[in-house]
């Protein structure tokens, strides 16, 4: 679809992504975020070239999802300014010979704080345990974000003894 212009940015989220840096745990989807561009004069965006795209090459939808090499994916838009900016760092990494999109650790691991829920709390300290973020940009997104104070509150509560 990028090369073909129907989308400019992408990357991959959620579980398919963090076994890039951690262990692999199953899953029943992929998230995959896209920049959206609006129509000219319109606030909203419109994700039917998308879905145009993907009907025509005989894939189906589910839901909000379409089937895509036997897997649900899922398209959505950043949904703050931290995952807007994860979208922008993506990096480039490789699925079977395949180059692919994925946010960096550092982002997928400010996400999961931002976002709070149990299983984002497990897997922020999968990303700790794993020794798998560079404490410096992890520091950087956090502060840019105004998330020093949960960081602080996370590190209280599951890291010290």
């Amino acid at each position: 679809m990028q090369s073909d212009g129907v989308i400019e940015r992408y990357a991959i989220r959620g579980a398919v992504e963090a076994a890039f840096y951690l262990e692999p745990v199953s899953t029943l989807d992929v998230d995959i975020f896209v920049a959206f561009q609006p129509e000219p004069g319109r606030l909203i965006i419109n994700p039917t070239a998308i879905f145009e795209y993907l009907i025509a090459g005989g894939y189906k939808s589910e839901g909000e999802y379409f089937l895509i090499g036997g897997w649900p994916v899922q398209f959505l838009p950043p949904t703050s300014p931290l995952v807007e900016e994860a979208l922008q760092s993506a990096i480039e990494m490789d699925v079977e010979g395949i180059p692919a999109r994925v946010f960096t650790a550092e982002h997928l691991a400010a996400i999961a704080l931002q976002t709070g829920r149990a299983k984002d709390k497990a897997r922020l300290l999968q990303f700790v345990e794993a020794g798998a973020l560079n404490p410096e940009t992890f520091q950087t997104v956090l502060t840019q974000h105004a998330m020093i104070g949960l960081w602080d509150r996370f590190q209280r509560t599951f890291l010290e003894s």
